[in-house]
């Protein structure tokens, strides 16, 4: 069976799907898009050669008697909309993050997912099928360096204009991947969050605090500190360790070859989050459509992204209050575990 899937956006990162799922994934086909800018859709279609319809509106795409699935990958406050109309329609639904701008608008989903009585929805959280992480994950699991008690964790980007990290949006856009991630990795929920706002660099506009440093505490007490440092200058770098009872475990590097040169040992850095996760993406989309001809939902969910989203919320309070705040996040519903 060929998934014949409808692609609501067709921006960068909608392209760089379309272009995926064409070119280099098996078993599935994009044979409908929609943008707000009908032209740039167009221009997708025809630089990407594909027999596919272009729609006006996204959702057209999702009634569309010839899609099975859909990838919505639009302007962030368009993905509620959408993804509760293809909950309606009955259809499995990917949705690049934010699942929705508010928590309350992810609890939505959560609950029209839940009374439809099938998952459908998987959030575009690629980490968890980025090769280096799984194999923390594999560490973790096999109790390697028992217990884990701290984690210590950075998201750096070399520069980030403020139009991209304005306001809080390092809390709420940016790290929202370490949000889930490493609930995946501990298989296990927040109850807290601080955040601190050390010396400022000067390499960003004057409106935009950078970097942060976040502060979570889990159910089980373990404890998490994640630098967020969006203007860091030297390259794109993501680090976790974990302080077992035992040992320790770093995520790996990405692959790159020491150089031995002029009485220096070097390696290269990446400088794009793209080149960084660009297999992560690959995977991510294969194991969904095989997944979604299955018939199943193997991914992030709508509650994974319920969770992130109350997460992030936490943080931003307690940036401006400066004070430990309690994240309030109700049991999973059996639907979910």
């Amino acid at each position: 069976m060929t998934l014949k899937i409808g692609v609501i956006g067709t921006g960068a990162i909608g392209k760089e799907h379309i272009h995926r799922i064409t070119h280099k994934l098996k078993g599935a086909q994009v044979v409908a898009v929609s943008d707000v800018n009908l032209e740039q859709a167009r221009a997708v279609v025809e630089g990407e050669n594909l027999q596919a319809k272009v729609y006006e509106r996204g959702v057209d795409v999702i009634n569309a008697s010839d899609v099975d699935a859909l990838i919505v990958t639009s302007w962030g406050p368009t993905h509620e909309e959408f993804v509760l109309a293809s909950i309606a329609a009955g259809k499995p639904v990917f949705c690049e993050k934010p699942l929705a701008v508010t928590a309350e608008g992810c609890r939505q989903i959560v609950d029209a997912e839940m009374a439809a009585g099938r998952k459908l929805v998987q959030v575009g959280f690629m980490r968890r099928f980025d090769q280096s992480y799984r194999q923390l994950k594999q560490v973790l699991t096999a109790n390697t360096i028992g217990a884990p008690l701290i984690l210590n964790c950075s998201h750096r980007n070399p520069q980030s204009p403020s139009s991209d990290f304005s306001g809080d949006m390092a809390l709420t856009d940016s790290c929202v991947h370490e949000f889930d991630v490493l609930r995946w990795l501990l298989d296990d929920d927040y109850v807290s969050a601080q955040v601190i706002q050390p010396r400022k660099t000067r390499l960003c506009d004057a409106e935009l605090q950078d970097p942060h440093v976040i502060l979570l505490r889990t159910r089980q007490g373990i404890h998490i500190s994640i630098e967020s440092f969006v203007n860091c200058q030297y390259g794109y770098d993501i680090q976790c360790q974990v302080v077992g009872e035992t040992g320790t475990a770093n995520l790996p590097e990405p692959a790159s070859v020491p150089v031995r040169r002029e009485a220096k040992l070097s390696s290269d850095i990446l400088v794009s989050w793209k080149d960084r996760f660009i297999d992560a993406f690959d995977v991510e989309f294969q194991e969904w459509i095989d997944a979604t001809v299955r018939g199943e939902m193997t991914g992030p969910s709508a509650w994974d992204g319920y969770v992130v989203a109350l997460t992030g919320d936490a943080c931003v309070k307690a940036k401006y209050s400066g004070q430990i705040e309690p994240i309030e996040l109700p049991e999973c519903p059996a639907f979910y575990r």
